[in-house]
């Protein structure tokens, strides 16, 4: 899914925040406990709120592909 950059608040979760694990939306793989990372909510759609790993929004969400295939 696609959605202008301009319809995404992004928001950086510091280790410390991060409380349990999650899956990321670029590369499916495990986002542990204590790992900072990016939380990417479509401000249209928060119900498709998603966490990155920093690596995997570089390489796919900043140009707006919420749904990257591998």
């Amino acid at each position: 899914m696609r959605v202008p950059p301009e319809m995404l608040e992004v928001r950086r979760i510091q280790p410390y925040q991060a409380t349990k694990g999650y899956v990321c939306g670029g590369c499916n793989s495990a986002i542990p406990a204590a790992v900072g990372h990016l939380v990417v909510v479509p401000t249209e759609a928060p119900d498709l709120r998603r966490h990155w790993h920093h690596s995997c929004w570089e390489r796919w969400g900043d140009h707006g592909d919420l749904a990257p295939t591998s």
